[in-house]
């Protein structure tokens, strides 16, 4: 491997650890800022929607602010770079915990894929599409 790639690697890597980041942190701006302005997210696998980070950003607005907690992990990254960009698959991990009124949590969780391009920027790497691919969902005892 080339230092370039080497780079190029680890920069791809830390953009998937910023999403999980802005997801957990409900920071939205940091969201925007790793996908392309025009991106395609194809969230349909559990019920979501297809379209742009903005409209997805809507959709998870709400579902994120009543849970009592979430977190977003991504592992067993393979990336593929070529000349005009990189394809990149990785699995997810994501634990959402709601709370009853009396206090009980529970927890839901669900395993899945991102199959993603990427596309290399001024600003550094960017997602240019993702497809969530579902694996499995369940309750937590």
């Amino acid at each position: 491997m080339t230092l370039q790639e080497i780079s190029d690697k680890l920069e791809i890597n830390e953009l998937l650890a910023r999403y999980c980041h802005a997801l957990g942190q409900k920071d939205w701006g940091a969201f925007q800022a790793v996908f392309l302005p025009d991106a395609t997210l194809d969230f349909t696998a559990f019920g979501g929607p297809k379209g742009s980070p903005r409209e997805l950003q809507d959709f998870f607005t709400p579902i994120l602010n009543g849970l009592a907690s979430t977190q977003h992990t991504v592992s067993t990254v393979k990336i593929d770079l070529a000349a005009d960009g990189a394809t990149v698959r990785s699995t997810a991990i994501v634990p959402m915990t709601a709370k009853s009124p009396e206090g009980k949590e529970s927890t839901f969780v669900s395993g899945l894929w991102y199959e993603d391009t990427f596309q290399r920027t001024k600003e550094g790497w960017k997602i240019k599409s993702r497809k969530q691919v579902r694996s499995w969902a369940g309750n937590m005892a």
